[in-house]
């Protein structure tokens, strides 16, 4: 199979993204796109996000041979229920979503005769919006899809050459795998992240203000992962909650222990703790991960 249109619902970083990547790789595919919020939609078209704008979901929907949803975890069973009258035969549904499981049991329901493959491109910053997209996002990051049992192989692969013709890498994994591995590698990092941002900011009167005024490279980090999108972060949280309170569970063991080594002076354990995070972070460097 052959993806000739897509439809894109939801134009803010990803979709736009999406869109704009389209346009650079594959500009014989044509692209139709939709956002809920009107002043969204005016800035797709002052951006070229995609070739036609439309006014419904379901018009971008209509003619397309890939439907994507880029809307919040939680807000996919209304966009599904939006495009669901005008899917054409022969369509593959697909989305962007962090959590995989709730997507894949919401889209199911929602469209139970339409191919539906979840997709999640681990891409992103922490920009939102239509002006944020660009076209070199997904290249050289890795998209990881969590087909169904009875998804064919044929339409495994469409979507597999698709998204490779934006740049990106392609990994198939269950769903509930997927949800545990990025509960680690992205949803605690950003709870922790918005976490310890909230903190500074309770602290800033005690402070007089020198908690901003004076952050070092640590906190700065930290601030531009809490800028995410909160829509997007709460609809992550709520919807992959089992393995975020599973990983949650396990970081708050390590990091009592953290605290049990500072308090007696183990100089030691501190040390082998700091050497083995180091290395990682030289693996993912190594292997081109990083921004």
């Amino acid at each position: 199979m052959a993806i000739k249109s897509v439809g894109i619902i939801g134009l803010g970083l990803l979709g736009g993204s999406i869109g704009l990547a389209i346009a650079k790789h594959c500009p014989d595919i044509r692209t139709m796109g939709y956002d809920a919020d009107p002043e969204a939609r005016n800035a797709a078209r002052d951006r070229g996000l995609v070739q036609t704008v439309c006014d419904t979901a379901a018009a971008a929907a209509e003619k397309a041979d890939l439907v994507i949803l880029c809307v919040p975890v939680g807000a996919m069973g209304f966009a599904a229920d939006a495009v669901r009258s005008a899917l054409p035969d022969g369509v593959i549904v697909s989305d962007v979503g962090s959590s995989k499981q709730s997507v894949a049991d919401t889209l199911r329901a929602a469209l139970p005769d339409i191919t539906v493959i979840p997709a999640h491109p681990v891409a992103g910053t922490e920009q939102s919006g239509p002006e944020a997209g660009f076209a070199e996002l997904f290249e050289g990051r890795w998209c990881i899809l969590t087909p169904p049992d009875d998804a064919s192989e044929t339409d495994i692969g469409a979507l597999s050459d698709f998204w490779r013709s934006l740049g990106s890498k392609i990994e198939i994994m269950d769903a509930q795998h997927h949800d545990l591995v990025l509960a680690v590698t992205s949803h605690i990092p950003h709870l922790i992240a918005y976490t310890i941002v909230g903190t500074a900011s309770d602290l800033e009167e005690v402070t007089r203000s020198e908690v901003i005024k004076y952050s070092a490279g640590g906190f700065r980090d930290f601030t531009r992962i809490a800028a995410s999108d909160p829509t997007m972060w709460r609809d992550v949280f709520l919807n992959n909650k089992d393995a975020v309170l599973e990983m949650l569970g396990r970081f708050t063991e390590d990091l009592t222990a953290l605290q049990r080594a500072i308090r007696r002076g183990d100089g030691d354990a501190l040390h082998e703790l700091f050497t083995r995070t180091r290395a990682i972070r030289r693996s993912i460097i190594e292997q081109g991960q990083d921004v």
